[in-house]
């Protein structure tokens, strides 16, 4: 087990780093809030059967008020961490390990009625269920455990990012509130459940009626534009408004449609719910880099 913390633009998170048991869906212990699609778990399962290594770990939230992980956290990062390194994007990451037993019990006793939610790798998730099905691992075997980076939903350097859209193709979108710049539409946004667009060099911002501004945004005009056509052959996804300006520009889109940073805790509760958010709905950062920590997957490995 370990301690991650990351530092980024003037901001700190820390997070666990843990083997976490897999369990389907249906248990509604691990909470999904977005849709898959196959291709790329299958090609996550290729690598799985080639490596049978975990080489990343998938990110999960978690609601820790009531806990005291918090003040464990504290206290393992007022040591000397085992780990250091500059990541993508300016980032800077250590690492602390926690080989104390009685610290993983109580990690354990504080997570094991929790729910957690992912935040980034549902096709790495349904993967591994699928690899942990595949070679018929026992429940205290390893390919019955991934590998989980774990966040306290109130961590103050929890970031989440909102993306854009771009449509290929479509009619106009009228009715909206005119706005005179890109920067204006933005500010709109803050604070409202409403969505900026913008076509033929106009911005304008669209209130939208609902509660969590991306799923009304494809609900309410997104899903009306494309009729039959599939978001994912007519949608392009960009986490810079000023780039999704200049696509439609450039003539490789029609529409650019813009949002505000999704609220964590209303995704928290339509996942609770059963409810799965359109694709790429939220863009928690910055990612865990690659390669920081390994679990390994053979079948008589126990945890």
């Amino acid at each position: 087990m370990y301690v991650h913390e990351v530092e980024f633009e003037g901001r700190v998170r820390r997070d666990l780093i843990a083997a976490l048991r897999l369990q389907p869906y249906s248990e509604k212990v691990v909470l999904p809030h977005e849709r898959t699609h196959r291709g790329p778990k299958e090609d996550r399962l290729a690598l799985l059967r080639a490596t049978r290594v975990s080489l990343e770990p998938l990110w999960f939230l978690y609601e820790g008020e009531g806990t005291d992980l918090g003040a464990l956290l504290e206290r393992v990062v007022a040591r000397a961490p085992a780990a250091g390194f500059a990541g993508p994007e300016g980032t800077e990451h250590r690492l602390w390990v926690i080989s104390d037993s009685a610290a993983h019990a109580s990690v354990q006793a504080a997570l094991e009625d929790r729910q957690v939610l992912i935040a980034d790798g549902h096709h790495r998730y349904e993967t591994a269920l699928a690899y942990a099905e595949e070679t018929g691992a026992g429940p205290d075997e390893a390919p019955s455990f991934t590998l989980a980076l774990l966040t306290d939903l109130a961590d103050p350097g929890l970031a989440v990012l909102p993306t854009h859209r771009v449509m290929k193709s479509g009619i106009a979108v009228t009715g909206g509130e005119p706005r005179g710049s890109l920067e204006e539409t933005l500010a709109s946004l803050t604070g409202r459940v409403a969505a900026g667009a913008y076509r033929n060099h106009e911005f304008q911002v669209l209130p939208l009626e609902g509660e969590v501004a991306v799923v009304e945004l494809h609900r309410q005009v997104i899903d009306n534009l494309l009729g039959k056509r599939s978001p994912e052959d007519q949608l392009l996804y960009t986490r810079d408004p000023v780039e999704a300006v200049r696509w439609v520009d450039d003539g490789v889109g029609t529409a650019a449609f813009f949002l505000g940073p999704p609220d964590v805790r209303e995704v928290l509760r339509l996942a609770q719910e059963g409810k799965t958010l359109p694709q790429k709905a939220t863009y928690f950062h910055p990612k865990p880099p690659s390669g920081m920590v390994f679990h390994r997957l053979e079948r008589d490995r126990r945890l």
